[in-house]
């Protein structure tokens, strides 16, 4: 039996002293608790770049014009019920303050204290790759 696939598009936010943004996934949500990298679901018809740009000015209340957002790598993993998988962006430049408008704690983080935070598993194989291009 075939599971479902899920795309989800998550970026890197990265700050001028080199610290990468992560969100923790408010309660009430699956794996509430965890921390991860901003991003979401595609909606239908959606291209992964609007749907960082939709999900960005959302959960974090910051605009982001598409040329700044730079693809990095991906993730693939096996849930019971689904494969997840993520295309991670890296993006430098913004406008606005990043903050979590739907009540999650942000944090900045040095890519080598990432694996300091509980992350979802599909989260995980990201981090050597942003402590290679961050560092």
């Amino acid at each position: 039996m075939s599971k479902r696939l899920l795309l989800v598009a998550a970026c890197a936010l990265v700050d001028a002293d080199g610290r990468v943004l992560i969100s923790q996934r408010p309660e009430g949500k699956a794996l509430a608790g965890l921390w991860e990298f901003p991003g979401g679901k595609l909606e239908p018809g959606e291209r992964p770049e609007e749907t960082l740009i939709r999900e960005l000015r959302e959960e974090l209340g910051i605009e982001v014009e598409e040329p700044c957002l730079a693809p990095l790598t991906f993730a693939s993993y096996s849930y019971e019920d689904f494969t997840l998988l993520m295309p991670l962006w890296i993006c430098r430049r913004w406008n606005g303050t990043p903050h979590g408008r739907e009540g999650q704690a942000v944090k900045w983080v040095l890519p080598t204290k990432l694996r300091d935070y509980p992350m979802p598993p599909a989260d995980e194989p990201l981090i050597p790759m942003l402590i290679d291009m961050v560092s």
